[in-house]
């Protein structure tokens, strides 16, 4: 049977739970968890950074603890700006020392060749209200996975416009869902995405 529209209708109801919410997408196979998540437009996205404010977030969201060093997990996006909605973050272990816990990553998407693969490094921020982790982009890696583009710090070229002095800080929804919001200069944009893990 169809799920289509299923994640809308139930994130958009009066007596909306994120916990109902979250059991419905731990249950789905992993599929059709992005497309329902990558179906999601401005309106049900601002409403889940409602509905998830407050959750615990842990690195292990992002890339679970079985995976090593430099080894890449693909979350797949969709945010809310006019155009190219559809993208990937793809995040990895540290594979040196770091002050502290932290992921590296960078974006994934058909604009990657134009504005650059927009780098940056995601720590945990439980005490902040905007959410449990950020993804700092004025902070890059120092490597990456073989298979990735050449880290560029992001005040290079045409990523300044994209970039440059922005924090996206994240939610989580589920076990593999989790939905940010960009801040750029320390001030909050109306610009929302959600990504959900491969797997």
């Amino acid at each position: 049977m169809s799920t289509a529209g299923t994640l809308e209708r139930m994130i958009l109801s009066p007596d909306a739970s994120i916990d109902e919410v979250a059991a419905w997408l731990d249950a789905l196979a992993p599929n059709v968890r992005i497309e329902e998540t990558r179906a999601l437009g401005p309106a049900p996205q601002a409403a889940l950074w409602r509905l998830t404010a407050g959750r615990t977030f842990t690195l292990d969201d992002l890339v679970p603890p079985d995976y090593g060093p430099l080894e890449p997990v693909r979350h797949f996006g969709r945010n809310t700006l006019p155009a190219f909605r559809l993208f990937e973050k793809r995040f990895c272990r540290p594979s040196v020392p770091t002050p502290e816990p932290c992921l590296w990553g960078y974006n994934e998407g058909p604009t990657r060749a134009l504005v650059g693969p927009g780098y940056f490094v995601t720590r945990l921020t439980p005490n902040d209200p905007r959410g449990g982790s950020v993804v700092d982009y004025w902070q890059v890696p120092t490597e990456r996975p073989a298979q990735w583009p050449e880290v560029r710090d992001n005040t290079d070229g045409l990523q300044r416009f994209v970039y440059a002095r922005m924090h996206d800080f994240l939610r989580k929804v589920s076990a593999h869902v989790s939905i940010g919001r960009a801040w750029r200069e320390h001030k909050a944009t109306d610009n929302y995405f959600v990504l959900c893990r491969e797997g």
